[in-house]
């Protein structure tokens, strides 16, 4: 039974930070590509951060210099740690964990930054 839990979302100024985590279970962590995505109201989900299992990451443009994706296989845990955060950065933040053409979903956390 494979589970993804998010948590470490809230409520910040802008210029804030937030740290979240994703903790997987039920499957052995280390193979699999680790993704964090967000959804803000009334936009389509979109890719944040990327990372493979040999540690390479990818961000989108929106939050490069900003935010970083980070591993701890050992814990079976990914991080996003977020800096600088603006209003725009306001959405819901799911976990996604991918091996091939298997894929999971976390159930999301809230971040809500206020201007």
């Amino acid at each position: 039974q494979v589970q993804l839990v998010e948590s470490g979302g809230g409520l910040v100024q802008a210029g804030g930070s937030l740290r979240l985590s994703c903790k997987a279970s039920g499957i052995i962590f280390s193979p699999y590509t680790m993704a964090w995505y967000r959804q803000a109201p009334g936009k389509q989900r979109e890719l944040v951060a990327a990372i493979t299992s040999g540690g390479t990451t990818n961000y989108a443009d929106s939050v490069k210099g900003r935010f970083t994706i980070s591993r701890d296989n050992a814990k079976n845990t990914v991080y996003l740690q977020m800096n600088s955060l603006k209003p725009e950065d306001t959405a819901v933040y799911y976990c996604n964990s991918k091996l091939r053409n298997v894929v999971y979903w976390g159930q999301g956390t809230q971040v809500t930054v206020s201007s």
